[in-house]
């Protein structure tokens, strides 16, 4: 099928499969909606399964709303040996036997509870972070030694899931669930869980199971996305939590870009998951937001069911103006 630019506007969530990486993903959704405007939010390496949004159609100028949000993983650390990339896809750089306190629940957590707060994390040499517009991961294939500087991340919980040990290769893993800021790199903290071990290790399997409000139960497998097509959308203003307005009644202004004063415009609080699962996003279902517009806030404006704009909140000039619009309004799914 030809791509090109096509009506649909919308949010999916994806269950990645091992094997693939986030730009074949990409490729093979432009292929089933026919559609060239397609873009994920948050890359997730080909080991790596599980929750990647996917935007489709104008719906992809939500990304830079979408990028900074926390995540969950579950993920298997192998201990033995380090390697290039931090997971069992590169090359062992370290080795060393894994002695038995590994195999100990207290000594695990122990361990893992030194990997939770506020860090300096350097990201793995084989990463998408770029050095002078190139990739470090295209520098470091090519041989070209990588330097990357520590980045400020959040690790908030290192909660241990369960020890298993391989007999054949004499590996043992240790399955942990990390909720994390963004920009971290559940491969570097497998990393400097080894070093604190006193073992060296690397990432075997990793799964993200959470990307802000995104869950993996509300995600779809390609295939099943093949068949559902649009009606696998998600409501951007669940998956966004902005406040949100009615605006029906001046969805040219809005569509125009046109600034709303403070006044005019009433605010309604995010309901429920429960409540926006059931599509009950409607006016009269709601009591008015007490909240004042706070200095940068953003909000997801709705004309006849879809999301036609995002808004923010220039308290300077006491108004609302456009942040971004939406040619074809994001289906709310």
């Amino acid at each position: 099928m030809k791509r090109a630019a096509t009506d649909y506007s919308l949010l999916v969530a994806l269950d990645k499969p091992q094997g693939m990486s986030s730009h074949d993903v990409v490729n093979r959704c432009r292929r089933i909606f026919g559609e060239k405007r397609v873009g994920h939010t948050g890359t997730l390496d080909p080991l790596a399964t599980g929750v990647l949004p996917i935007c489709i159609g104008p719906a992809t100028r939500l990304d830079r709303f979408m990028v900074g949000h926390d995540k969950s993983y579950d993920v298997r650390i192998a201990f033995g040996y380090e390697t290039s990339t931090d997971d069992r896809e590169g090359e062992p750089t370290v080795v060393c036997p894994a002695s038995a306190r590994l195999s100990s629940e207290s000594f695990a957590r122990r361990v893992l509870e030194t990997q939770v707060g506020p860090q300096m994390q350097v990201p793995p040499q084989y990463s998408a972070v770029k050095i002078d517009g190139k990739p470090a991961y295209a520098r470091a294939r090519a041989g070209a030694e990588v330097e990357l500087a520590a980045r400020a991340v959040e690790v908030y919980a290192a909660d241990l899931l369960g020890i298993s040990h391989d007999d054949e290769t004499d590996l043992v893993f240790w399955d942990v669930r990390f909720s994390v800021s963004k920009g971290t790199y559940i491969r570097s903290l497998a990393r400097s869980v080894g070093r604190v071990a006193q073992c060296p290790a690397h990432v075997f399997e990793l799964r993200r199971i959470q990307a802000g409000s995104i869950r993996l139960e509300d995600c779809v497998t390609l295939d099943r996305l093949e068949d559902v097509r649009e009606r696998a959308a998600l409501d951007p203003v669940a998956v966004l939590g902005y406040r949100f307005a009615f605006v029906d009644d001046r969805e040219a202004l809005v569509r125009n870009g046109g600034r709303i004063a403070a006044r005019d415009l009433e605010l309604f609080d995010l309901a429920p998951r429960s409540a926006l699962e059931a599509g009950s996003l409607c006016a009269s279902a709601f009591e008015p937001s007490c909240r004042r517009p706070e200095p940068g806030e953003v909000v997801a404006l709705l004309a006849r069911g879809s999301l036609v704009a995002l808004y923010e909140f220039d308290s300077d000039r006491g108004c609302w103006k456009s942040c971004c619009g939406f040619s074809v309004g994001v289906s709310r799914g």
